[in-house]
């Protein structure tokens, strides 16, 4: 129980300075933008992510764990373009040609509609990559052994945290905000 008392703890941390490093570039506004139908997606998702990302740590860190942020702005526009007809969308429908290998610039290009050189997906594409040298950082603090069974588990919770930032990200450029209701605006039952 204490174990994952620490993952659950870290991946929180990770969560929080992930979303601090996006509201001070003005990327975010301080909450996370969520839905559990995106969050949902992410349960069927990392079984193929890991087994694809896991390969790529030691040699790729940064793009192991910042696909999953492009995982997450994917599925966020899917469920705000269509959910209906992406809900069962596979995972392998978000790789590139390359598969895994290009798979930022496929979801860029071709799920997002943006111009690889555009300015807008350059935004992305450094938003992401402060991303995940944040958690590379904040990896390398806690001191774990690598190729250990908690260093699996701390990528894997790593990786859902990027998902999320990425999935909140693009749902914030879709225009997507937190609102405080007024109760005296609400329809009286």
């Amino acid at each position: 129980m204490e174990e994952k008392e620490y993952f659950d703890q870290f991946e929180a941390k990770m969560q929080m300075e992930l979303l601090k490093l996006c509201t001070s570039k003005g990327k975010l506004e301080g909450t996370l933008l969520s839905s559990e139908d995106i969050d949902e997606r992410w349960k069927e998702y990392a079984p193929h992510y890991m087994a694809d990302s896991v390969s790529q740590v030691n040699q790729y860190p940064a793009a192991a764990m910042a696909w999953a942020g492009y995982v997450g702005m994917a599925v966020a526009h899917r469920w705000d373009e269509d959910w209906a007809t992406y809900v069962n969308e596979p995972y392998e429908k978000l790789h590139g040609k390359e598969g895994f290998d290009d798979m930022d610039e496929h979801i860029l290009q071709n799920i997002l509609g943006l111009q690889l050189e555009s300015e807008e997906a350059s935004a992305i594409e450094d938003m992401m990559r402060s991303c995940a040298h944040l958690a590379i950082s904040l990896i390398r603090h806690e001191q774990i052994e690598a190729q250990s069974t908690k260093a699996f588990y701390i990528f894997a919770r790593t990786t859902r945290a990027m998902f999320r930032i990425g999935a909140a990200l693009e749902l914030r450029r879709l225009g997507y905000k937190f609102e405080k209701a007024n109760l005296a605006d609400l329809p009286q039952a």
